[in-house]
């Protein structure tokens, strides 16, 4: 089975809540993501992942309106949760969206999986030439079990598939390209301006689903929307480095 597993919380340091924000007026960044990806044609099961926490009972409610499964586990040990997540639903391929991306493109999800083949993982993240927003990971459940055996350093926890990606461990990934480097884009929700982003995006395409080519034009069509988060960087994974060095110190103490 290939299982979409979208990664949800609301405890954002930068923007709490910002995966149940409103971006029109009737559905929340969640919604969007999940719309999205309901387009893949390869898909065969959605399943939202989130945390254990109280505060993402509100995850479990967004995910149940969209007829949508809602896995609970760690907050801290998201490999755990993939794993255990993965596991309990027979998943052998597992595709990895983030709640924060929702404007995926479900056409650039089934080309992952198209070009998902003699390899443990494949993705657009390790050569950039997709925009920020459009991050997808195919891996196998194989891999992913073996990552959650061995796996220990906080970031490899944290994030999911670092310890996949490291050549140091062997495994087999490929990375899929764009025609045309375009990472420059950003729309991903991080920050407020993110979002604010986001939702002028939304109010100027009026078809559904929302794909690459959509926004591109709109950006010949409007290039000053996309002023709106000029000035943010990427850092989310710089945290989880942080907590590597301390995992490092504790254990030479």
């Amino acid at each position: 089975m290939i299982c979409c597993i979208i990664q949800a919380r609301t405890g954002s340091t930068r923007l709490p809540k910002k995966v149940i924000q409103k971006i029109d007026s009737k559905n929340t960044v969640l919604d969007y993501v999940i719309n999205q990806v309901k387009h893949s044609r390869k898909i065969e099961k959605i399943i939202v992942a989130t945390t254990d926490l109280i505060e993402d009972d509100s995850i479990c409610k967004y995910a149940n309106l969209q007829k949508i499964e809602c896995f609970r586990g760690s907050s801290e040990d998201v490999l755990d949760r993939f794993y255990q997540c993965a596991k309990k639903n027979s998943a052998e391929t597992i595709v990895r969206i983030t709640a924060d991306n929702p404007l995926i493109d479900p056409k650039i999800i089934d080309m992952a999986i198209n070009e998902y083949r003699k390899c443990d993982l494949i993705t657009n993240t390790l050569e950039r030439t997709f925009p920020y927003g459009t991050e997808v990971e195919v891996f196998s459940f194989v891999s992913l079990e073996k990552a959650w055996q061995i796996a220990k350093k906080p970031s490899d926890r944290e994030h999911v598939t670092p310890f996949i990606r490291n050549p140091k461990n062997k495994f087999i990934i490929k990375n899929i390209k764009n025609q045309k480097n375009i990472s420059n884009f950003r729309y991903t929700v991080d920050k407020l301006e993110d979002l604010l982003l986001v939702k002028e995006i939304i109010k100027n395409i009026s078809t559904r689903p929302i794909f690459l080519q959509d926004i591109i034009k709109l950006y010949k069509d409007k290039p000053e929307i996309f002023e709106i988060n000029k000035n943010i960087k990427h850092d989310g994974y710089l945290s989880s480095i942080k907590k590597d060095e301390q995992y490092f110190k504790s254990k030479n103490n």
